[in-house]
């Protein structure tokens, strides 16, 4: 089916174009205009496409456009093509949708910036690197996104670059993120060596991938593996997630769209969309499992002592990007997708109230110094706590439904197992603990800013409060569209997804079974009811520790101050990194500038410049000018080459 899915990304490109080509020459209204419509007009076609593809038959929803070749070289043939199906069109959805209301919060959040223009640009340039990532039909396209939302990211974290703190984050994700993608590219090497192209409708085929591949096989390990090394780089999972908290310098509308709804879930996205290849891995199916199950507690942990509002949020989205890897990891590809989009709409509303709170605070954003927003911010306050109460999954709430169905199916599916399920658990209960703590230390108990501070505080603009008021109700509603069967519903986000999860094979013996089981009233709602009891208590204790008794909560603190500064310290992996790497890597340019640049490169050219020199010297008094020289030298060069040849001639 021919639909212009170019129309898509075009408008933000254009945005970019004019913004940029005249910028400095435009006004704020103009520019804001701009670049909010051209994202809205995205939104608006990608809506279109949606309900196109949604009125075709199951097992054709898909939308194809190839417009020209791009590379033709030999086998090796690449087109400049787009593919919308069910999993991309989630995507653009989400994508789009969540930019616009970011783009129209920044107006607000920015106005008094002085790169305002800039700022626009780069979010432009950073939607439309997006959905050409998402809507690309061959790996070689979607790597172009891949390396276009890498470059925003670095200009957006960097955005106040006059801060060496934001330079030094602006190419700390720069350089990380080159490690991962080094690692997709050789993954993309190998799939077009054992299968002849970089297409998705030939290389995820089924047929193609098992006549090529062997299951469990060295080939489809490695390439497996490879991209997932990428995936870990742009969707900041252990070893590589150490640039995300750092990211956090840049603009915090910045934050809400780049490093929580949109480019940190592109690598989730890439091992959904290779869903057929990574069902031929199962090692490396267990690799992505323990990593994201790893990540999540890990992260989730480090969220518990950390005491800046927008870096409790970062760590809580490494935990919560590694759920959508656990999920992916047990062959739940839908369910990471679900929570995927879920967790874009609530943390996204998150991270834009923080942004509002730290808006009325003067740029404060240390918790400790906060403290009774409650009242001076109701619609910050109100649309933040239903965020808070998404995200650790209380029922009725789009993250209940995306975060039960990954722990369920990490304990059912034959790809997961009890422990698997547990740390999920465990990490549910962390998430409730640290984001209660935020919210009691933000919105509850006395005031503890300084008085300037409180003299000015406000509730913020409409410009600002409407998409909070939007996100909200999407953070509410989000959910019921993966309605579990155990609750009445029937998934049918699964089953719209299903189409293109083509590698997804269940055993009768295994899932089924204890589906079977959950769905006659025993295992899941056991499990889901377990999982809200755990939440709930959780709830409890950070109400305890910064409620009802906060002297209990410094009092644990010292006892406990060796694990408190371990944690607070963020395990000192920074450290360690820069101790074994950087650092290393340091007096190693150092010892080869000293050595081959200075000593040898340096030497040899100015010790021939020296050479040169000194013949030049020698050779200069022939250059005298004087015609009886010349004469002179070009008679005795005549006698000696006539001699030469007499004598040996």
């Amino acid at each position: 089916m021919e639909q212009p899915l170019y129309l898509i990304p075009l408008f933000p490109l254009i945005g970019f174009l004019l913004n940029g080509l005249l910028l400095g020459r435009l006004g704020k209204k103009t520019i804001s205009f701009i670049a909010c419509t051209s994202v809205g007009l995205s939104f608006l076609f990608g809506l279109k496409f949606f309900f196109d593809l949604l009125s075709l038959p199951d097992t054709a929803r898909i939308i194809e456009n190839v417009f020209f070749t791009w590379i033709p070289a030999g086998q090796f043939h690449v087109n400049v093509a787009f593919l919308l199906d069910p999993l991309s069109a989630v995507m653009v959805l989400v994508v789009s949708g969540v930019s616009f209301i970011i783009h129209i919060y920044s107006i607000g959040y920015m106005h008094d910036d002085a790169g305002y223009g800039r700022y626009f640009t780069y979010l432009n340039l950073f939607v439309f690197s997006m959905l050409m990532l998402v809507l690309a039909d061959n790996y070689l396209l979607m790597f172009v996104g891949w390396e276009g939302v890498g470059l925003c990211s670095y200009l957006l974290i960097g955005f106040w670059f006059e801060k060496k703190s934001a330079s030094d984050a602006g190419k700390k994700a720069f350089i990380v993120n080159r490690i991962g993608d080094f690692g997709f590219l050789l993954g993309m090497f190998i799939i077009f060596w054992q299968t002849g192209s970089l297409d998705f409708k030939t290389a995820l085929d089924p047929a193609v991938a098992h006549s090529v591949f062997a299951v469990g096989g060295g080939m489809i390990t490695a390439a497996t593996l490879l991209m997932f090394l990428g995936a870990t780089g742009k969707s900041a999972q252990i070893p590589l997630y150490v640039w995300l908290p750092d990211a956090m310098e840049g603009p915090t509308p910045v934050s809400a769209l780049i490093h929580a709804a949109t480019m940190v879930t592109a690598g989730v996205y890439m091992i959904a969309r290779s869903n057929v290849l990574y069902m031929m891995a199962p090692a490396t199916m267990a690799v992505v499992a323990i990593v994201g199950v790893a990540t999540a507690i890990f992260a989730g942990s480090i969220a518990l002592a950390q005491n800046d509002i927008k870096r409790v949020l970062a760590y809580s989205t490494v935990s919560q990007l590694g759920y959508m890897f656990t999920a992916c990891g047990v062959a739940a590809f839908s369910a990471g997708i679900f929570h995927l989009m879920t967790h874009a709409f609530f943390k996204a509303l998150l991270f834009l109230g923080s942004g509002s709170v730290i808006h009325a605070m003067a740029g404060q954003q240390d918790m400790r110094y906060m403290g009774g927003l409650k009242k001076r911010m109701p619609i910050t306050f109100w649309t933040f706590l239903i965020a808070t109460l998404a995200i650790t999954g209380i029922p009725g709430l789009s993250g209940f439904f995306s975060k039960d169905e990954i722990l369920w199916k990490s304990f059912s599916s034959d790809y997961g197992s009890i422990w698997i399920w547990l740390i999920g658990l465990i990490t549910a209960g962390m998430t409730a603990f640290y984001m209660f703590r935020l919210v009691f230390l933000t919105f509850y108990g006395e005031e503890r800013m300084d008085s300037h501070t409180r003299e000015h505080l406000h509730e913020s603009p409409k410009v600002m409060t409407v998409p909070l008021s939007i996100l909200a109700v999407l953070s509410v509603i989000g959910g019921y569209v993966g309605i579990p069967h155990i609750l009445g519903g029937d998934n049918r986000f699964e089953k719209f997804l299903e189409p293109v999860m083509k590698g997804v094979h269940h055993s009768v013996e295994g899932e089924h079974a204890l589906a079977s089981a959950a769905h006659n009233g025993s295992t899941e709602l056991i499990l889901m009811v377990g999982s809200v009891v755990l939440v709930a208590v959780f709830i409890y204790l950070a109400y305890h520790f910064y409620i009802k008794n906060i002297a209990a909560a410094g009092k644990l603190r010292q006892r406990f101050s060796g694990l408190h500064k371990i944690i607070y310290g963020k395990y000192f992996v920074d450290e360690l990194y820069n101790a074994v790497i950087v650092q290393p890597l340091v007096v190693g340019s150092k010892f080869l500038w000293k050595i081959f640049d200075v000593l040898i490169i340096d030497g040899f050219i100015n010790g021939m410049a020296v050479i040169i020199g000194d013949m030049s010297t020698g050779l200069r008094p022939a250059q005298s000018g004087i015609l009886r020289t010349y004469t002179t030298i070009f008679l005795v060069g005549v006698i000696v080459i006539l001699g030469i040849v007499l004598i040996f001639g």
